[in-house]
């Protein structure tokens, strides 16, 4: 049985080749987890609200929306620019 030694340099590129891999998983993944459009359950359970609350945001246009037949389609993408410009940043001093 033979030893084999295993340098700094060999487990510094180990290290960047296993990021890369977990960084191109995570990748993938992020792609199949969210569809485009979401319908009102889903939205409801993203962003644990009431179909009520869901319905205000409809009507005072916080949340844009497509109408189609009697089903509503809420853009993922905007849901979450609804978020980011809504996000309230706190300062503690």
């Amino acid at each position: 049985m033979s030893a084999t030694i295993i340098t700094t340099e060999d487990l510094r590129e180990f290290k960047m080749e296993l990021i890369d891999d977990i960084k191109q998983l995570l990748n993938n993944q992020s792609g199949n987890i969210t569809k485009k459009w979401m319908k009102s359950p889903e939205v409801r359970e993203l962003l644990s609200i009431s179909s009520g609350t869901l319905q205000n945001f409809r009507i005072n246009g916080t949340l844009p929306y497509t109408k189609i037949g009697g089903v509503i389609y809420y853009d993922y993408q905007e849901i979450l620019q609804v978020m980011e410009v809504n996000k309230i940043h706190n300062k503690i001093k």
